[in-house]
């Protein structure tokens, strides 16, 4: 069951892009949806946001929780210690009005940015202490609330869109209304769930709607459209938001939270939430990116709760993703369900009949504890040997010789990737992260030798598969195509200190729910001020510091090294990166780009594996570089033989087993093409 979905947003040092692959597109007044055609109406848009002050020239310095109580204490301001959040009294709200809203603004303990959740009024650190000297010098902040009387398009396209739709509980036809249930899975769910989480049916699109009303529930801010393909026996959703998501978060099923309610069960998608409350009577909310992201703008709305149950899915991709958001969320009151044959997602579970309230029941604690026995490891392990194909990581769709030899891309990995000066590390790499990035990993680039104009422009036209310069017609259709990437970037450029860089990486981590890391390249993480200590200490101190980043945060680092000088004639092995043997050692991949052009010619490029921690085996493939699309990826006529090589002394070589009547398990796994060569080594031969 595949689920398409996204959103985007901003924050100081990082530049952002990202790609959920919409159907949904405004085209001057009307939307298209699957291919059939919404009338809207043709104003000019304005985002859905109340800005209090405006934004600061400049990066944000960044602001620790311990300096924030200090400044509410200097001010005199009551606060309450909150899980994610600190709770204070509203600056917004008038004082008749604060016993109803009574300590309804809250600030992010890790970044500062506040929202109030009566008025909706939201910002960084510096707004929210500029906001108390306004107040200190007399001034009504209230008035600054006063709407223009200029509404946002994306929120009248939403209202128009809603009024299209009929209530799904309440159509004519009834055969027309069961028939919209089954195609979506939920023919058991109760017309009173429907009518209580207030979901209608667009005929013209045949996609269900889902409502994302203001917090207390008063009017529509967004919508969220679904509709379902089937191929065969596959299931794949579409799903569209309007406004896009990065104007504005909700969750869905919010409005139906009272006050006293203390538990909460969070999931993925709002077919989840609707029979999880039915089966269970619990609060159900939907995240608005599913297991992409938890927008820290929703974790005020989720303070009241002393108990929150993450039930994402059924794949290893959502239990990573629920053990990511239960570190936001605070641990100590996260429970997670773990997926397995019993516990699948909560659709599919609801439909095959299985009792929910106990698999939540089942549910494990997320908290961490520093020693633990194999008892309470024994079930992550089954889940691993069970799923071995989602163990491996996400697959390269560019590049299966890399899926053939490192089986995908993992979170908490460290990988090093070096090659000659000139052979195009950046340009092979760029599209390296491209490929992960399209498939839905949220992505982070550290560009520090190109500015990101050029980088973007080169992801750009290996995304397009083409020079845009000879067809600029086409660059609004795949710039915008590219804007919703999962992509950010950092600002920075030249010499950074690490500490910089790490910042911006943990918070990038926190607001966007990153997994995916590109450094290019560690020497410019050695800056002026680092002259006076050994070298090779400071590098060595930067990739331990890299490597506890991965494990800490959950997130797979790609780290480009330059090479040691050395003759152009030779091949580079592991022990060619420049410094000590440290980076090979903490690196669980090592990928080396062998340019044989320099002494053979043009075009020869090969991509090897020397090291592979994840189930040991190394190889080596070659590249075929297209200068029109700046791409690795052409595929190569004729056969090409992707040979398992020995390895350098940093990897030792693997011996399969010989016994009679048998083979290894590896040799069970090798593709049918697979030949032994008389010199002992394996090739895998592409069919023509």
């Amino acid at each position: 069951m595949e689920r398409i979905h996204g959103a985007c947003t901003f924050l100081p040092h990082i530049e952002k892009m990202w790609f959920p692959m919409h159907s949904l597109r405004i085209l001057s007044n009307c939307w298209s949806f699957g291919g059939r055609w919404i009338l809207a109406s043709s104003r000019t848009c304005r985002h859905y946001k109340k800005e209090v002050l405006p934004s600061p020239e400049g990066p944000v310095p960044p602001v620790s929780v311990t300096e924030i109580r200090q400044y509410l204490r200097a001010q005199d301001i009551p606060f309450h210690d909150g899980y994610s959040c600190l709770h204070t009294p509203s600056l917004f709200v008038k004082e008749e009005q604060q016993v109803r809203h009574s300590y309804s603004l809250f600030i992010d303990k890790t970044t500062g940015h506040f929202v109030c959740t009566a008025t909706l009024v939201e910002g960084n650190w510096q707004d929210f202490q500029a906001s108390v000297e306004l107040k200190h010098n007399g001034m009504d902040l209230s008035e600054l609330l006063k709407s223009d009387g200029q509404k946002d398009q994306a929120g009248e396209d939403a209202q128009h869109i809603w009024e299209r739709a009929l209530p799904l509980w309440e159509l004519l036809d009834k055969q027309e209304t069961q028939e919209a249930k089954a195609a979506f899975g939920i023919s058991n769910v109760s017309d009173t769930i429907l009518k209580r989480f207030g979901v209608r049916y667009l005929r013209t699109a045949q996609a269900l709607v889902f409502p994302w009303f203001s917090p207390q529930g008063t009017s529509l801010k967004g919508l969220k459209l679904l509709e379902v393909e089937r191929q065969g026996e596959t299931v794949r959703y579409v799903e569209n938001t309007l406004p896009r998501t990065g104007a504005y978060y909700n969750l869905f099923g919010l409005p139906l939270i009272s006050r006293r309610d203390t538990e909460v069960v969070l999931t993925g998608h709002e077919l989840d939430a609707l029979v999880l409350s039915q089966a269970t009577g619990l609060p159900a909310l939907a995240l608005p990116r599913g297991i992409s992201c938890l927008p820290p703008a929703l974790l005020p709305y989720l303070e009241q709760f002393k108990r929150i149950t993450l039930w994402l899915g059924e794949d290893l991709r959502a239990w990573e993703a629920a053990k990511v958001f239960a570190r936001k969320l605070n641990p100590k009151r996260c429970s997670v369900v773990q997926p397995s044959d019993q516990q699948l997602c909560p659709l599919e579970a609801f439909t095959r009949g299985l009792n929910l309230s106990k698999i939540l029941r089942a549910a494990l604690p997320a908290g961490h504890k520093s020693i633990i026995s194999f008892n309470e490891l024994r079930e992550e392990v089954f889940g691993e040997l069970a799923n071995v194909e989602q163990v491996a990581g996400v697959k390269w769709a560019r590049f299966p010789e890399m899926n053939r030899l490192l089986k995908g891309h993992r979170k908490g990995e460290l990988t090093v990737f070096t090659g000659p000066t000139g052979s195009g590390k950046t340009t092979f790499i760029s599209e390296y992260a491209l490929d992960l990035c399209m498939q839905g990993v949220n992505t982070l680039w550290g560009s520090f030798e190109i500015n990101n104009v050029r980088l973007a422009k080169i992801m750009l036209t290996q995304f397009a598969v083409g020079r845009l310069e000879e067809q600029l017609e086409t660059f609004d259709e795949w710039a915008d195509r590219f804007e919703d990437l999962p992509l950010y970037f950092m600002t920075f450029h030249g010499h950074q200190t690490i500490k910089t860089v790490i910042d911006t990486m943990q918070h990038a981590v926190y607001m966007y729910d990153i997994s995916h890391v590109v450094i290019d390249n560690l020497q410019f993480m050695m800056g002026q001020e680092q002259l006076t200590m050994d070298r090779l200490a400071v590098q060595d101190y930067i990739v331990g510091t890299f490597r506890k980043f991965a494990t800490d945060s959950s997130c797979h680092i790609t780290l480009v090294i330059h090479p040691r000088k050395e003759g152009e004639e030779r091949e580079l092995q592991t022990a060619s990166i420049f410094g000590s043997a440290k980076a090979s050692q903490e690196a669980d991949n090592v990928l080396i780009l062998q340019d044989r052009k320099l002494a053979t010619g043009p075009g020869k490029r090969y991509l090897q594996v020397s090291k592979n921690r994840f189930d040991g085996d190394v190889g080596i493939f070659p590249l075929e570089f297209s200068k029109t699309s700046l791409t690795f990826s052409t595929p190569i006529k004729g056969k090409a033989k992707l040979k398992k090589v020995k390895g350098d002394s940093s990897v030792p070589p693997k011996k399969a087993s010989t016994g009679a009547g048998g083979s290894s398990k590896k040799q069970r796994a090798q593709p049918p093409s697979t030949e032994a060569s008389p010199d002992g080594s394996v090739q895998l031969e592409e069919e023509k």
